[in-house]
């Protein structure tokens, strides 16, 4: 977490958290949920302006990946100064970015964090023929663009075989909330 975010949560340590303001897409981007998006659907709903706007600046987008963390009820969210924004999950709490070069695999979050491929716990798969890396950070997808990757570490022996498994037990397997606003609104955060 950033000084500045921990300075600003000693000064002002009774901020109201934020919620279904910010979101995370399967492919690792940020998404801007104003008012007007929020009330168009959910952010999974796939309805025109229910995603919001995509966080474009790199800072911004850094800023959030540094002070990104959950809380003891696996709902995620970016500590800005001293306010909670909950973040809406498309898939899962981390997206894997991949890539098979020199014989080996290399593996990073959508926050910039490096893992070692002997990090993987577990490798699934489900229903859509999603690819999940369980690892010691937690239950990320694996980045569209990635799953060739993953797969020629497979190939290789570098990672656990895969299992299958239905898309709906992962947030309750790995513990892990996709709509901590949806929680909110059911009287349970």
């Amino acid at each position: 977490m950033d000084d500045i975010v921990k300075q600003a949560m000693a000064k002002w340590p009774n901020v109201p958290a934020c919620w279904g303001w910010l979101a995370l897409d399967a492919r690792g981007n940020w998404w801007l949920r104003d008012a007007q998006a929020q009330a168009a659907g959910a952010f999974t709903s796939g309805l025109p302006g229910a995603k919001g706007s995509r966080v474009e600046h790199d800072k911004l987008a850094q800023f959030i990946a540094r002070n990104y963390l959950a809380d003891a009820q696996g709902c995620w969210y970016f500590q800005n100064g001293p306010q909670q924004v909950f973040v809406e999950l498309e898939a899962t709490p981390w997206v894997w970015r991949a890539q098979w070069r020199d014989g080996a695999l290399h593996l990073h979050a959508h926050t910039g964090a490096v893992l070692a491929p002997a990090q993987v716990q577990a490798v699934l798969a489900d229903e859509q023929g999603a690819v999940y890396l369980h690892t010691d950070q937690g239950l990320g997808i694996v980045h569209t663009q990635d799953v060739l990757d993953v797969s020629q570490a497979l190939e290789q022996g570098l990672l656990p075989e895969p299992t299958e498994v239905a898309s709906v037990l992962l947030e309750k397997r790995y513990g892990f909330v996709r709509s901590p606003a949806a929680l909110k609104a059911a009287g349970q955060a």
